[in-house]
């Protein structure tokens, strides 16, 4: 379980086949710090087990299923990637609850600048829109973020400057793809309502 805060912009430095998947590395010394193997960490928002710890690098595997549901397929060596930590019991909630599993892969579909801040449309497939209401939570590679206004296959989110700075939705350009993943309490109320209709 993740807040969706994330803890640093870390760098991919390694791309390894692994039978049908990848291993893939990334550096980061805060992340890294007091790291061990078998700990659980959200990649863009995806989450990973770490399996090699090798000073500030840090290695995971990821499947064919992972690959083909998120955007870390895309990934090469020296992309920038959102890293966080798992929460701990007793930690304070600063965004949402985060389950680290992927509902889709969406992209920009419009960028507005507004002085230091940035307004962001995103498209997704429409089963993704029924969870999500004004004002809720989404999480978008990882960053909790506020919705703004939803459309029946788009949503838009208004950024600070303090997240364009420190994840990687600062560089996203019209057409990147990004990992979404709705709100797991939006989540249990549509398996309800889906169950109580006649």
């Amino acid at each position: 379980m993740f807040t969706g805060l994330v803890e640093t912009l870390a760098m991919v430095t390694r791309l390894e086949p692994i039978g049908p998947g990848i291993g893939l590395s990334v550096r980061s010394p805060l992340v890294a710090e007091g790291t061990q193997i078998g700990d659980s960490i959200a990649i863009n928002g995806c989450c990973l087990t770490v399996v090699e710890v090798r000073g500030d690098e840090l290695t995971f595997e990821a499947g064919s299923e992972t690959l083909g549901r998120t955007n870390l397929g895309m990934l090469t060596a020296g992309s920038g990637v959102n890293l966080e930590r798992s929460l701990k019991v007793g930690d304070r909630l600063g965004g949402h609850f985060v389950t680290g599993h992927i509902d889709a892969v969406g992209t920009l579909d419009a960028r507005r600048e507004e002085g230091d801040w940035s307004f962001l449309w995103f498209r997704v497939p429409r089963e993704l829109t029924r969870q999500m209401a004004s004002k809720g939570s989404i999480a978008v590679d990882g960053v909790s973020l506020t919705l703004v206004d939803v459309e029946d296959e788009r949503f838009s989110v208004a950024l600070i400057p303090h997240t364009l700075a420190v994840t990687t939705l600062g560089k996203l350009a019209v057409g990147d793809a990004v990992n979404i993943e709705t709100d797991v309490l939006a989540k249990y109320v549509a398996r309800q309502i889906e169950f109580t209709k006649p």
